[in-house]
């Protein structure tokens, strides 16, 4: 298998953690990081479930996410945690069912780890079933894919007309070609992650030049990228990923609303919401040419 080893541990520990915390306690955990975030110049942010992976813990989690952002995602299919271990087939049941009864309210998209490389992830014929039912419930679909290896997460994207693709690190010719022909899905990419991992990057310039909307985003975790910089992942795409500061600039802010399917937000122009980030510096390519140096602030006028 190509990429690195995943085992699930990581997230097993999280989930343990998160179970254990009472409301107060992840509330003030969010408002920490949202506070970060704003420092560092993020407007908008995108929250995903994934660390409750039972019912009354994944609605948990989006409830509360959704009290500091529309943008909340339904992610119980993350991995089958270790009591589902024996019963992947249970497990898929209880996603797209009392599972996603319980967190549809508050969640605007559903999410999915398609990823054969990993015994903890979901397959292909399972990504669908989960993906298929949460937009019967009336949700959005996104596919976390072909992080690990090569897979049918970006092909399953396109077929489900998802807003994105996230990861897209081993990608195949008829991959590409795929996204090339669906300008609806964007290619989003998560630089921090292969930092944190020493996996291979991503390969940005390919896909630019075949056409294909690329976006930027931080996939702050505490797995594989316990970071919220944007301004780190935009030094990440130019330097590792063959991205100009332009293009890096643009996959951080406007197709990034794309990838979010926002048409009020990511560029500075008549009829946009009023989400600005001031940059302390004479051009948005210190960003890329300064990183890890606090120059962004958000500046919420709308």
């Amino acid at each position: 298998m190509a990429g690195r080893p995943y085992d699930g541990g990581g997230i097993a520990t999280t989930v343990t953690a998160t179970r254990a915390a009472d409301d107060d306690e992840l509330r003030e955990l969010l408002s920490s990081r949202m506070t970060e975030l704003r420092r560092q110049g993020s407007t908008t942010v995108e929250i995903k479930s994934g660390y409750g992976l039972h019912v009354d813990g994944e609605a948990r989690l989006l409830r509360l996410a959704r009290e500091v952002t529309t943008e909340t995602t339904y992610l119980g299919a993350h991995v089958v945690p270790p009591e589902y271990a024996g019963d992947r087939a249970a497990y898929v049941e209880l996603v797209c069912g009392a599972m996603l009864s319980a967190c549809a309210p508050h969640a605007r998209w559903i999410d999915v780890f398609c990823e054969p490389n990993s015994a903890h992830a979901f397959d292909g014929d399972e990504a669908r079933t989960v993906l298929t039912a949460g937009v019967a419930a009336g949700l959005l679909p996104r596919v976390h894919g072909n992080q690990l290896g090569p897979g049918p997460g970006v092909q399953l994207a396109v077929e489900l007309d998802a807003a994105s693709v996230d990861h897209c690190t081993y990608l195949s010719d008829a991959d590409v070609d795929a996204l090339a022909g669906a300008p609806q899905t964007v290619a989003t990419l998560l630089p921090g992650v292969e930092f944190s991992t020493r996996s291979p990057y991503p390969d940005a310039r390919r896909l630019l030049d075949a056409g294909i909307s690329v976006a930027l985003a931080s996939d702050c975790n505490p797995g594989t990228c316990n970071s919220s910089s944007m301004p780190f992942m935009i030094a990440l795409a130019v330097r590792e990923m063959r991205m100009t500061p332009a293009e890096a600039v643009l996959g951080a802010t406007r197709t990034a609303a794309k990838a979010l399917r926002r048409n009020d937000i990511g560029a500075i122009t008549v009829g946009m919401r009023a989400d600005l980030t001031v940059l302390d510096a004479p051009s948005y390519a210190h960003l890329a040419y300064r990183p890890g140096v606090p120059i962004a602030r958000a500046v919420d006028l709308a």
